[in-house]
C-alpha cells in the first residue's frame, strides 16, 4: 500500500510531535528500568495532568475537568453538540512503556496542530481528552474515568475501591486536590459527542507483519479480571511436615498452571500476573495467597469455557489440599464491535491518500471500548515493531508515530471540518 506519510512526515507535524513527546517523556519514569509509574491521583499523574492543561492553554483551547476527573480541551463550543472527540489516557501500568496511552494524547494535539496548519474550517466542535485511571494500576479496576462517565461504574462502587495501602479512591482524589463527591454518570456530556476516535499504539505485531504503519480497529475481545483468594493455615516452614501443611501457595501454583493449559487448549489468553501473600515471610507457610487472573478470548463462549475450566481446577486442587477458596469477578467487559458505519467512514477517509488500511481486532481494552455503548467510537493503531507492550521495551518508530498523526488529522478533518 502507499505509505501513510513520508518517513519524516511534514516538518511542522514532526516538530510538534517531537517537542511534546520529549516534554512528557520524563514524567513518572523509573531511572533504573526506564519504565513508568504513572498511577492515578499520584504526583506523576498530577504532573501529566498539568502537562495536558498546559498543552490546551497554549493552543487557546477551552479546558475542562469533568465530574470524574477526566480532562477535556475544546476547539469550538463545548455545548454545541455533535462534537468529534479524540484522545486516550496518560496513566500507566507498573513499569509500563512510554506509548500505551500517551501516544494517543500527544498525537491528538499534534493532529490539531496539523489541521490548523492546513487552515481548515471547523464545522463541529473538536475535543481532546485524557481519561483518568485507564490502566487500573492503583485501584485494580481498568477504565475508571470512562466507566464512571458512561454509567458502567456507580459512584457507590467507586467509593469502595481501595489501593494496596487501603487508600480509597475518594481519599486519593481529595489528597490530589479534587472533589470526589460529584463522581458518577455524565450522560449530558456524552450526549454532546457525535464520534470518538482513539489512536493507540498496537499491542501486538499485526501491522509489523503486514508492513503497514497504521491500522483500524475492528473489535475488542471480551475480557475480565478475577480475584482468587486461597485461604490456608500459617505455620512454621522449618518444622511443619509436608503432610501436615495447608499451604495455599501450592494450590495457587497449580491454578496458574491450569490457567495456562485451559487458555492454550481454547486458543485464548489467561494470565496470573499479580499476587499478594500473607504473612509474606521467608520462613512462614502462608495463611493467604491472593492472585489476580486476567483472561481474554475472541468470543464470549470461549472465554466462558476458559474461566469455567480454571475455576474447576482451582476448586478441585483446593479441596484436595484443605484450602478454602473464594473467587470474585472484579471487572468484565463484553466483546466490543466498533460501530461499522464509523469504522467504514475512517477507511473511506484514509483510502484516497493512504490506500487500503488493514482492519484488525485486539485483546486489549480501551476507553473507546467503554464509550462504545454510549457514543459511536472507532480506533486507529500505530505499528509496534516488537509487539511488546506494558513493558519499558514498548516501542514505535517516530516516523510511524508521525504517520499516525497525519492519519488521525485526515480522519478528524473528514469528520469535523468543512
Amino acid at each position: 500500500m502507499t505509505p501513510v506519510a513520508p518517513a519524516d512526515g511534514p516538518p511542522h507535524t514532526s516538530t510538534s510531535f517531537h517537542e511534546m513527546w520529549a516534554d512528557l517523556k520524563p514524567i513518572g519514569r523509573d531511572p533504573d528500568s526506564g519504565g513508568y509509574r504513572r498511577y492515578a491521583w499520584t504526583r506523576a499523574d498530577q504532573d501529566c495532568r498539568a502537562w495536558f492543561k498546559a498543552q490546551a492553554e497554549s493552543r487557546g483551547l477551552t479546558y475542562e475537568l469533568d465530574r470524574n476527573g477526566n480532562q477535556w480541551a475544546w476547539q469550538g463550543d463545548p455545548l454545541a453538540g455533535d462534537a468529534v472527540v479524540t484522545g486516550s489516557h496518560l496513566d500507566s501500568v507498573p513499569l509500563g512503556g512510554a506509548f500505551d496511552g500517551p501516544l494517543g494524547v500527544v498525537s491528538s494535539f499534534a493532529a490539531l496542530d496539523e489541521l490548523r496548519h492546513r487552515e481548515v474550517e471547523f464545522a463541529k466542535p473538536l475535543a481532546i481528552t485524557n481519561f483518568g485511571d485507564e490502566e487500573g494500576a492503583r485501584f485494580g479496576l481498568a477504565c475508571v474515568g470512562s466507566r464512571l462517565a458512561a454509567g458502567q461504574l456507580t459512584a457507590a462502587k467507586a467509593h469502595e475501591l481501595r489501593d494496596a495501602d487501603g487508600v480509597s479512591l475518594p481519599r486519593a482524589m481529595e489528597a490530589a486536590g479534587y472533589d470526589p463527591s460529584a463522581i458518577g454518570p455524565d450522560p449530558e456530556r456524552l450526549a454532546r459527542i457525535g464520534a470518538f476516535v482513539e489512536l493507540h499504539v498496537e499491542q501486538g505485531r499485526a501491522l509489523d507483519v503486514t508492513g503497514d504503519p497504521v491500522g483500524i480497529a475492528s473489535a475488542i475481545w471480551p475480557h475480565g479480571r478475577w480475584r482468587f483468594d486461597f485461604h490456608g493455615e500459617a505455620n512454621h516452614a522449618g518444622t511443619t511436615r509436608l503432610d501436615d501443611r495447608r499451604d495455599p501457595m501450592l494450590t495457587y501454583a497449580e491454578t496458574v498452571v491450569a490457567a495456562r493449559r485451559e487458555a492454550r487448549l481454547a486458543g485464548a489468553l489467561a494470565t496470573f500476573a499479580k499476587v499478594s501473600v500473607e504473612p509474606n515471610g521467608v520462613n512462614a507457610i502462608p495463611s493467604l495467597v491472593r492472585g489476580w487472573l486476567d483472561s481474554r478470548a475472541a468470543d464470549q463462549d470461549t472465554l466462558d469455557r476458559v474461566i469455567a475450566g480454571i475455576e474447576q481446577a482451582a476448586r478441585e486442587n483446593a479441596a484436595r489440599s484443605g484450602i478454602d477458596l473464594r473467587i470474585t469477578r472484579e471487572s468484565f467487559t463484553p466483546v466490543v464491535e466498533f460501530e461499522h458505519a464509523l469504522r467504514d467512514e475512517l477507511a473511506k477517509l484514509l483510502r484516497e491518500e493512504h490506500g487500503d488500511i488493514p482492519v484488525l481486532g485486539t485483546g486489549a481494552g480501551h476507553d473507546a471500548g467503554i464509550l462504545s455503548a454510549s457514543v459511536p467510537t472507532a480506533m486507529l493503531f500505530v505499528r509496534n515493531p516488537t509487539g511488546i507492550s506494558h513493558s519499558p521495551a514498548e516501542y514505535a518508530a517516530e516516523d510511524d508515530c508521525v504517520a499516525g498523526v497525519i492519519a488521525l488529522a485526515d480522519v478528524l478533518e473528514g469528520l469535523a471540518c468543512t
